[in-house]
């Protein structure tokens, strides 16, 4: 696996506030890495970090096999979740200027803002102001700006605030698209359904420290209890449920059926499903049957409350 991005035991302080504590992250060439923690956690001073917006007090930062350096940062696309447009500067003239702060020539520039402005639909708003456009559309011109010069490393904190499901559901598919052309991104938000539809792997920060990194599948399995949910339509509950007792552990479950059937949350523990299978199938007949895997938000709930 190749490494894009290397944070190496970064420590950044703010007087006695410690904001991030000997934090070291390895960011994979190619993947969505979500970058999650609990508001004040951490999260944001290194980004700032990786902008080369503040410095790090100690530690070292990698970029693509160098030492960060003030050059990179034409390799580097941010989305602030502040956005920081000018209200009264025309669209295709900021975009423009922006462009050509990060690299680009005019001409370079024109022909990228053509591309994304068709690719968006929003030809039409190159002589509007940013104050003219609703809070979703300047959103749309923000994330252009961000990935336009076509850099090594995307960094979105929350970049579905803001838009509507419809315009979410464009900017997700367009996150997707630059990863599959090679773009590595670095993605922050407190949506965890966004996190289970777009990363490949996952940091978490909490308290200035990192701690959990790796793989999503791998995370969620080192999480996983072993527990499964069942639905089952029985004219004995009291039997089948006696039969459960004597080889598992159950309780009462909530998910979304169309049956009025009993719903369980049982726990293995050394048994096998098809063991649990055995008895659900001896006494009824089964409408649901699903291993509960822990989602990333109960990942995070469960990691930040126990610390």
């Amino acid at each position: 696996m190749s490494i894009l991005l290397e944070v190496n035991k970064i420590v950044k302080q703010y007087g006695d506030y410690v904001a991030l504590n000997e934090v070291s992250l390895s960011v994979p060439k190619g993947s969505i890495y979500g970058l999650l923690g609990p508001n004040g956690a951490g999260k944001t001073s290194l980004i700032r970090i990786i902008n080369q917006i503040t410095l790090p007090d100690s530690g070292t930062i990698i970029l693509d096999g160098e030492k960060l350096h003030p050059k990179h940062v034409q390799y580097i696309g941010y989305l602030p979740e502040e956005r920081g447009l000018y209200k009264s500067m025309k669209v295709g003239e900021q975009c423009l200027y922006l462009a050509q702060m990060k690299g680009l020539t005019k001409a370079e520039a024109k022909k990228q803002l053509d591309y994304w402005f068709d690719r968006l639909g929003i030809q039409g708003w190159w002589n509007k102001k940013i104050q003219e456009l609703s809070k979703g559309m300047a959103q749309k011109i923000q994330f252009v700006v961000c990935v336009l010069h076509q850099p090594k490393l995307l960094i979105f904190d929350e970049p579905f605030s803001g838009f509507d499901p419809v315009n979410a559901n464009i900017i997700k598919d367009e996150i997707l698209a630059l990863k599959e052309q090679g773009s590595t991104i670095i993605f922050s938000t407190h949506r965890m359904e966004s996190v289970e539809e777009l990363c490949d792997d996952i940091a978490l920060i909490h308290q200035s420290n990192k701690l959990i990194e790796g793989k999503l599948d791998d995370v969620r399995k080192k999480y996983r209890t072993n527990s499964f949910e069942v639905g089952i339509l029985s004219d004995n509950v009291e039997g089948l449920l006696f039969d459960i007792s004597q080889k598992f552990t159950s309780a009462p479950a909530q998910f979304k059926s169309l049956n009025n059937e009993l719903k369980l949350e049982v726990q293995l523990g050394n048994a096998s499903p098809n063991d649990l299978l055995h008895i659900l199938t001896q006494r009824g007949q089964v409408t649901h049957f699903m291993e509960k895997i822990p989602s990333v938000n109960d990942i995070f709930i469960q990691t930040v409350t126990s610390k």
